[in-house]
């Protein structure tokens, strides 16, 4: 009897195309989108090819139907809101920069939705990441980078555990996106030429601050801008508005270059600086996820390619425990604007080490 794999369908052209590829290799597939918005108003980007909102769920019911498999509407909502909306929020108001996708991976994708497919039945749920997953000599399942370094998603999957990688399928992973789009063309899929989604699904203006505004009540509170030796240069709009690294935005008349290097929850400033110092040679990071191997021993040293942020190309690295659950990351160049909140992942001969969030 074929295994069964329930697929995450967010509308879009990859997970229409990776319910396809998996149903032609004979596996009996179920479609699933999960509901984790609270009403249409505040979905309204899924227009422009977003993962959540009611054209969403009807493009993946086209898709399901064209393809010929049973399709499922499931409610996340609660799960979305206390492990992605919520931390989100506690993360900005701390001063740092969160990466909600790789919340919701790690907890509403994998964690809720494997549960819920398991109870049904299923051997197996599948994404259409752009991802590989590998089995390696030690036994371990690791993430491992798709043939496409242009839509590489595996920086956002750092996190996920062994249970859930070993029951995880990546179809996508061995196609380019013209390839998937392609695919999806010649399977008469509707969605075939749908444009990605490019922001967070349930800020759709890119208005971060704004949005935590609306859901706390509460306006971010003025603060100063101040330079690396603490003298003020003016005032900011509250510390949520900026992230490290950010130039646009401060309306700060200096007469020259300045950008965001630090943000202080504790004080309510925002540093800013010239371009050279945003420049660092090490980050530490915590909550520390391990995949091609269980630990780093204490005194091992590992030489990795470390990942700062989804859009960084990587640099070359050595990594060493800090302490029970911290990692130091020494770069052999120094890279810039490293961010507090978002992940430092470790890649090892194209496959994930393991990661955590930067300190």
């Amino acid at each position: 009897m074929a295994e069964t794999v329930v697929v995450g369908m967010s509308g879009g052209v990859d997970s229409s195309a990776a319910a396809w590829l998996l149903k032609k290799q004979g596996y009996r597939v179920i479609g699933v989108t999960m509901q984790i918005w609270e009403n249409e108003d505040s979905c309204a980007m899924e227009r422009e090819g977003g993962c959540c909102g009611v054209s969403a769920v009807e493009d993946a019911r086209r898709v399901a139907e064209k393809i010929g498999i049973p399709y499922y509407v499931l409610n996340f909502r609660a799960e979305f809101e206390e492990n992605v909306i919520r931390y989100f929020i506690r993360e900005y108001e701390r001063g740092r920069t969160p990466n909600p996708c790789i919340a919701c991976n790690r907890y509403v994708k994998w964690e809720s939705l494997l549960r819920r497919s398991l109870e049904i039945g299923a051997d197996y749920i599948a994404t259409g990441h752009y991802a590989r997953k590998l089995l390696l000599p030690n036994g371990r399942f690791a993430v491992r980078n798709s043939v496409t370094a242009e839509k590489d998603q595996t920086y956002a999957l750092y996190n996920l555990t062994q249970f859930q990688l070993s029951r995880t399928l990546f179809p996508d992973g061995a196609y380019t996106k013209p390839e998937i789009r392609k695919i999806a063309a010649d399977a008469g899929l509707p969605v075939a030429s749908k444009p990605d989604s490019q922001d967070i699904c349930f800020v759709p203006d890119g208005d971060y601050a704004g949005f935590i505004e609306r859901r706390t009540g509460q306006a971010a509170a003025p603060g100063n801008f101040v330079d690396e030796a603490g003298n003020i240069l003016g005032r900011h709009c509250g510390i949520t508005h900026y992230t490290v690294g950010q130039r646009r935005g401060l309306g700060l008349p200096l007469g020259r270059r300045v950008f965001v290097k630090e943000l202080r929850p504790d004080t309510n400033e925002v540093v800013l600086a010239e371009n050279d110092a945003l420049f660092t040679s090490s980050l530490t990071c915590s909550s520390l996820n391990w995949m091609a191997v269980p630990d780093l021993g204490d005194g091992e040293e590992r030489r990795v390619t470390a990942k700062i942020r989804y859009s960084h190309r990587g640099a070359p690295a050595v990594i060493r425990r800090a302490g029970p659950d911290q990692v130091l990351c020494l770069f052999d160049e120094p890279v810039r604007a490293v961010t507090p909140g978002q992940a430092a992942v470790f890649y090892e001969d194209g496959h994930i080490l393991g990661g955590g969030i930067i300190d």
